[in-house]
């Protein structure tokens, strides 16, 4: 027996059996909807746009028939971008993968092509060896490889911050570049999300957790958008490894040991003999006589003016 199946829009599923996706139908048909508002929108403005203009030089007749074609035109492609877009979004948040996967592609039959299998074996070993073999240069790229990842990754989180909260739409995650801490990504927030939502209790933590990170830090990253917000991810603390100081590289090793020393540093074996040996008994150590508190006090004053009549 067969059975009957029924293809929806970027994908196909059966009747009875398991379904395989790539929008799922929701999705696929609130930009359906979307899709065909905006074709008769763009029908209506473009095409009595263009039937204007056309009028001045072609009959009214003939003008307002080409406005209503070339409207019908441009609200078609409308209505494809606006319909494919979430597929066309896919392969905008894996262009970089693709590009590279084609690069490698397309870069190994170029070499196939023009040079023998050793020599082209040789040139792929030297191209994948060299930068693995190089320690900075292997660090570099594995901080550049988590810059791509941290981005999926973000992105699959605010997905899961949107299912849960049932409003807003997916960022934007506009550039990545990797840090001494860890990573450091630029994010532009659509309606529904705002910083607030991403400083709640266990949001930032969640965060972390997605991205495989010890700490995750979100901060406005411009005074005039409050949308562009900048995602700072720990994943090592880099003042807390062991610096070797280069200072005792410069101290020479070749000093005599009565060189002179700097006018500064203070002579070692001191001998003065204007110094007595024995402690000298100072006046501070010799107590003085208290006088009685009752005691009258008489001061000479050359004016004959005393303190004492106004005490």
């Amino acid at each position: 027996m067969s059975k009957s199946t029924s293809r929806s829009p970027f994908g196909w599923s059966n009747r009875g059996g398991n379904a395989v996706t790539v929008v799922e139908a929701p999705v696929a048909r609130s930009y359906r909807r979307r899709a065909t508002i905006a074709f008769w929108v763009t029908l209506g403005v473009v095409g009595l746009l263009a039937a204007t203009v056309a009028s001045h030089y072609l009959h009214p007749i003939v003008g307002a028939l080409l406005g209503g074609i070339v409207g019908a035109l441009v609200g078609a492609v409308v209505f494809v971008l606006i319909v494919a877009w979430p597929v066309l979004r896919v392969f905008w948040h894996w262009l970089p993968e693709i590009v590279l996967g084609l690069a490698a592609v397309y870069g190994w039959n170029t070499v196939m092509q023009s040079t023998s299998l050793v020599v082209s074996l040789l040139i792929v070993a030297l191209v994948v060896g060299l930068p693995a073999a190089i320690g900075p240069v292997r660090r570099r790229i594995m901080a550049v490889t988590w810059c791509l990842i941290v981005r999926h990754r973000l992105r699959l989180c605010f997905a899961a911050f949107i299912a849960t909260n049932r409003h807003g739409s997916l960022p934007l995650i506009l550039l990545a570049r990797p840090t001494p801490a860890g990573e450091r990504v630029w994010v532009w927030l659509r309606p529904g999300l705002s910083l607030r939502d991403l400083e709640q209790e266990g949001q930032v933590q969640k965060l972390a957790v997605a991205c495989w990170a010890n700490e995750v830090r979100v901060m406005r990253a411009s005074r005039r958008y409050a949308a562009l917000i900048r995602v700072d991810i720990t994943r090592r603390e880099p003042l807390a490894a062991t610096i070797v100081s280069p200072l005792p590289d410069y101290v020479p090793t070749d000093v005599p040991a009565n060189a002179p020393t700097s006018p500064g540093m203070p002579p070692v074996g001191l001998d003065l003999p204007d110094v007595p040996d024995e402690p000298v008994t100072t006046t501070a150590d010799t107590p003085r006589p208290r006088r009685p508190r009752n005691t009258p006090t008489t001061t000479t004053n050359p004016t004959g003016f005393d303190p004492s009549d106004y005490a």
